[in-house]
């Protein structure tokens, strides 16, 4: 395995091994510090990032490497030199690329022709590195992730999508509510389904969130406004995730313990209440410190094939 592009590019073991990677990175962040010395990684970033650009950036750092950040206007590429080229010139200077952009077929075609890992820090298909980081947060909360639900509640677009299928993989249960005409793609619905049968756990798609939430360990939301949606659709998907907000009322009906998780950026009075996310049963904070532990694990763990069986 050289990229990490979907949480599908994973297996359950390859899951369990980033994980516990992730753990010894958190007690010892310098464990490695020789893997990157005197290389670099580009982190090619065509969308905005605060979490993702920091915690990949300091990753970097730990490993013993230089993060070098760049933005579209800093390539050749909107000059017409092609993702491929592009992929083999980075090729030949760096160890890994990072990249956050908008189509997944430009992380496919990128991973495709460069010849060192890439990793994929969000598209608007898949977020794989949050995915890991949301999984870690649970494992070091609760101790561990199987016979725990986790809820999310609201748009099902690209961090359910990777959410879902990382907890499918874990052999937890996964519960899904969404607006009628915003439910995760096919493909991952069918991903989520087969892995929980072959991991254990549950799987529940449906449009009512209070049936997602009830005996839940963790409630999960996003932002109801991503990054380039057009500005005409933003009054159609307010008035669709409205009753998708998580709020005091609705985090009631989950278990006693149940933690609050958001990827952030949160839009308070929108997706999630202040009461919520600033409370103390909220865990967006700590889901955001870990994004830096698991980026680290899956540099490493790309770096040095351990993944797909390898010990």
């Amino acid at each position: 395995m050289k990229d990490l592009l979907h949480v599908t590019d994973l297996t359950t073991g390859d899951l369990t091994r980033l994980l516990d990677l992730a753990n010894g990175f958190q007690d010892d962040p310098r464990s490695a510090s020789h893997l990157l010395a005197h290389r670099i990684v580009p982190m090619y970033f065509a969308k905005p990032s605060t979490r993702t650009r920091l915690s990949t950036a300091a990753a970097v750092t730990r490993l013993g490497g230089t993060p070098i950040a760049i933005g579209p206007d800093e390539l050749q590429l909107r000059r017409g030199e092609t993702i491929a080229d592009t992929a083999r010139v980075m090729g030949s200077y760096a160890a890994a690329i990072v990249i956050r952009t908008y189509a997944d077929a430009d992380v496919t075609d990128l991973a495709a022709a460069a010849p060192i890992p890439v990793v994929n820090a969000l598209t608007d298909g898949h977020h794989p590195l949050q995915a890991i980081a949301d999984l870690l947060t649970v494992q070091e909360h609760f101790g561990q992730l199987r016979g725990h639900r986790i809820a999310y509640v609201g748009d099902g677009g690209n961090v359910a999508r990777s959410l879902m299928e990382a907890a499918a993989l874990a052999g937890m249960d996964i519960a899904v509510a969404t607006p009628p005409g915003y439910e995760p793609p096919d493909e991952a619905v069918a991903f989520t389904a087969a892995e929980v049968d072959r991991n254990g756990g549950g799987f529940l798609l449906t449009t009512d969130p209070v049936e997602a939430v009830k005996g839940a360990s963790v409630v999960y939301t996003d932002v109801w406004l991503s990054m380039g949606d057009p500005e005409e659709d933003q009054a159609r998907r307010r008035k669709a995730l409205t009753p998708y907000r998580v709020d005091e009322n609705l985090m009631a009906l989950a278990r006693d313990d149940a933690v609050f998780m958001h990827c952030l950026p949160a839009h308070r009075g929108q997706e999630v209440t202040p009461g919520v996310i600033d409370g103390g049963r909220s865990l967006a904070f700590r889901q955001a410190a870990n994004r830096l532990p698991a980026t680290q694990a899956v540099l490493y763990a790309l770096l040095t094939d351990r993944l797909n069986g390898r010990p």
